[in-house]
């Protein structure tokens, strides 16, 4: 279990309830700058649910969280907006807009009241675009673009809202194996550079990879947090998803398939 600090975001004690289901009990958890933790469970064991309570969109049913010492609910939402951003599972758009103008949202942020964007702004906005190789994309309305391509600019508007602290739900959804790699390529290298990203994942491979520490959410309350490398194994994995699990080994990866 991990011991709280001060900086960053921080659990500690934590209880996740879903009407009178217990899933998480008193977790307690240090996101440290520079990982990427992968959150994973069956489905209903509460990843979104504890993803949403560490993002501030829902309070606990015991314990706290905190950023930098401060409690989230102390914070208003454009403080937290200006230290963390959330990708959700799925998204809907009201209204239809390019794919430039919806990564712009990302900066709102860091803009003062009634301000519009500047120069610069686009400038972030563009770059961020090209980050998930959607540059050439930047004047299509959002209601031509593929499941795949929206879930793609969400990641670039994601990025240029520039937070160190990026919490993402299901960020593969939607992608073919090449941009989820991609996506996950480009959370990991910003993990490099110093930012924090919790990520809730199916794919115990993917977070093999990709991933410095795992989460494992039982959905009975029951949590087992470590790193992959000893949090991941077939006996884990076959209790954490109620099926039978092989680890594979492939070009110095592992690979976890159902026995």
């Amino acid at each position: 279990m991990s011991t709280p600090v001060a900086g960053g975001l921080n659990a500690r004690g934590i209880t996740v309830r879903a009407g009178t289901r217990e899933l998480v009990r008193e977790l307690s958890l240090t996101l440290l700058p520079g990982e990427v933790l992968a959150i994973l469970g069956r489905n209903g064991s509460g990843k979104t649910l504890t993803l949403h309570t560490l993002a501030g969109l829902r309070r606990a049913a015991a314990g706290e969280v905190t950023f930098d010492g401060t409690p989230l609910g102390a914070l208003t939402r454009r403080a937290v907006a200006q230290r963390l951003a959330l990708l959700p599972q799925d998204l809907e758009d009201a209204f239809v807009t390019t794919a430039l103008e919806t990564v712009l949202i990302g900066r709102h942020p860091h803009l003062a009241l009634w301000q519009w964007e500047t120069a610069e702004d686009e400038r972030i906005a563009r770059r961020a675009l090209a980050a998930v190789e959607m540059s050439e994309f930047a004047q299509r309305r959002s209601d031509t673009l593929s499941g795949g391509e929206q879930r793609r600019v969400a990641v670039a508007a994601l990025i240029a809202q520039q937070v160190k602290t990026y919490l993402l739900d299901e960020p593969t959804n939607h992608l073919d194996p090449h941009h989820q790699l991609a996506v996950l390529t480009l959370f990991r290298d910003l993990a490099g550079e110093g930012s924090t990203v919790v990520t809730t994942l199916h794919d115990p491979t993917l977070a093999a990879r990709f991933a410095d520490r795992a989460l494992l959410l039982f959905g009975d309350g029951r949590w087992h947090l470590g790193p992959v490398r000893t949090a991941l194994t077939a006996a884990t994995l076959s209790e954490l998803y109620l099926a039978p699990m092989i680890e594979l080994g492939q070009d110095g990866r592992r690979v976890f398939v159902t026995a």
